[in-house]
């Protein structure tokens, strides 16, 4: 057992990438040092540390992909790879003094709300903790999903390679080697350029083709660099001017999907530039409004694509038999390797089948019929435990480093409240409240490109709702979160006694809401 078997923190945060490492930052700026940063890894970076898949590179402008209170003038591209954006978290990580807060090498494996005494109750990989308050910083891109195919263990007896893009295997040599890449997503199109050149043949399984636009990308001058760090304000300049191209942009993607077809004009034009094979042309061009999946950035996949050494298979992997992979179109590629592209678990998350709360039960069952939260950050039935980058706070065309402050922003309200209404007190959002802001995100919902756009994307759960994305503005949602209403939560506090078996936490009256509201 750890040294911390039996620590008791007000604060417990769970995972350390952008979203835990903001919610370390912004809990020692509102003066909270009584907290710990619960990673399971050996190192912080979240996303940006586990994928280093070759090519790994952001989509969003660097001066928008980072902390607003932690500006960076010294990026060196438009667009910054993995190393960068790894490396800036890291000097956050020192900047703010987090490291006496991490807790690395400790992976949460169940959380439990003791209703008698007010706290969860955290499990994990090194020992045991009790907090006040959770906030779940894992993200959605964290666990990476394999789909089971038929025939993938016998591949690996026969001696073939399979990995995840998100778990790069670096001691693999693909050099020469027949490789099968499946899934036409981000991570694969930054992946398929840059092995290409390399391997002896690449076989890309595309079960849906993806809108691909052109990367607007450049390194960033010294000149710029040195501006930046001499004259701060126009970095922050820099960051307005792309926070507010995008922001003009929402309108599209939410409100007006048919003005999407100038933008699908320009992407059909990006393929005819690099692709001139007719039928190779046919199989690439997506049959769905643009924006419905989301847009991706490169100028090298579709050259790539154009080699000699590269076939394209207009249909998902099927089965493997033996060293053989079989499309669902009966198309075979005899493989070496199988990188998989094919995402993660975002509307099932695994953190939520260890979150037990207030009424026994776990947050996936909880959410079987779909993620739904109160204004993204907090869930029914379980007190004092909040999310960052939780349901419906996803975004089409911008920087989640915005919706993640706006969390932390409604993070340190929730904890201001709870010093306000004082002793040994939680929060738990009314189902009532969790209801109508989530049936105001899906009506939204249904006049976007993404309900509408005729695809099938990874934003939809099993039932074919969008519980991923934020139908809005980066600004409607900072408005939407800035601020704790009371009236949307019960006030629970510690009985007088203790209840007899299978009776719940007495619940504050109205009357008591109002008075510490006031």
């Amino acid at each position: 057992m750890s040294q911390h078997e039996h620590e008791h923190v007000r604060v417990a945060v769970i995972g350390s990438g952008f979203g835990g490492l903001g919610a370390a930052v912004r809990l020692r700026r509102e003066g909270i040092t009584d907290f710990v940063v619960l990673e399971r890894s050996d190192a912080v970076g979240g996303t940006w540390r586990d994928n280093s898949y070759p090519g790994c590179a952001c989509d969003v402008p660097s001066h928008l992909y980072s902390f607003s209170f932690a500006p960076n003038p010294d990026w060196p591209r438009a667009f910054s790879g993995q190393p960068h954006i790894r490396a800036y978290l890291e000097h956050v990580t020192d900047v703010f003094r987090l490291r006496p807060h991490l807790r690395l090498g400790h992976e949460v494996t169940m959380m439990r709300w003791d209703g008698d005494a007010l706290r969860w109750e955290i499990e994990t990989s090194r020992g045991t903790l009790s907090a006040d308050v959770v906030v779940s910083a894992t993200g959605p891109l964290s666990d990476p999903k394999i789909p089971d195919i038929p025939g993938l263990d016998g591949f690996r007896e026969a001696g073939g390679k399979v990995f995840h893009s998100a778990r790069w295997d670096h001691d693999y040599d693909l050099t020469g080697k027949r490789v099968a890449m499946v899934g036409t997503g981000a991570s694969a199109i930054q992946i398929v350029p840059s092995v290409q050149p390399r391997v002896g043949r690449l076989t890309l399984f595309q079960r849906t083709p993806a809108w691909v636009m052109p990367r607007m990308d450049r390194a960033i001058t010294g000149a710029e660099r040195w501006l930046h760090r001499q004259l701060p304000f126009t970095a922050k300049a820099r960051r307005g001017i792309l926070w507010g191209i995008r922001e003009l942009q929402v309108g599209a993607f939410t409100k007006r999907p048919a003005q999407m077809g100038l933008v699908e004009s320009l992407a059909k034009a990006n393929i005819a530039r690099a692709i001139k094979d007719p039928a190779l042309r046919a199989r690439l061009t997506p049959s769905y409004r643009i924006g419905c999946k989301r847009i991706l950035l490169s100028n090298d996949y579709y050259p790539a694509l154009a080699r000699p050494n590269v076939d394209v298979v207009a249909s998902g992997l099927a089965e493997v038999r033996g060293r053989t992979a079989v499309a669902a179109d009966g198309s075979e590629a005899e493989v070496d390797a199988i990188v998989f592209g094919t995402g993660f678990h975002v509307t099932d998350m695994p953190i939520a089948e260890r979150v037990v709360g207030a009424d026994g039960i776990t947050l996936a069952e909880a959410w079987k019929d779909g993620m739904e939260s109160l204004r993204g950050a907090t869930a029914a039935g379980f007190p004092n435990w909040m999310t960052i980058i939780g349901p419906n706070t996803g975004l089409g065309n911008s920087s989640m480093i915005l919706m993640i402050e706006s969390q932390l922003n409604y993070m340190a309200d929730y904890l201001r409240q709870l010093n306000v209404l004082g002793g040994r007190t939680a929060l738990t959002p009314r189902p009532d409240a969790v209801a109508a802001w989530n049936r105001l995100v899906q009506d939204r919902m249904e006049r976007t490109v993404w309900k509408s756009g005729g695809c099938d994307s990874w934003y939809l759960d099993a039932n074919g709702r969008n519980t991923t994305l934020w139908p809005g503005t980066t600004g409607e949602f900072r408005r939407a979160t800035r601020t704790v209403d009371l009236a949307e939560y019960d006030v629970v506090r510690v009985p007088e006694k203790h209840p007899a078996a299978g009776e719940k936490p007495k619940r504050a009256s109205r009357t008591a809401k109002k008075e510490a509201a006031a």
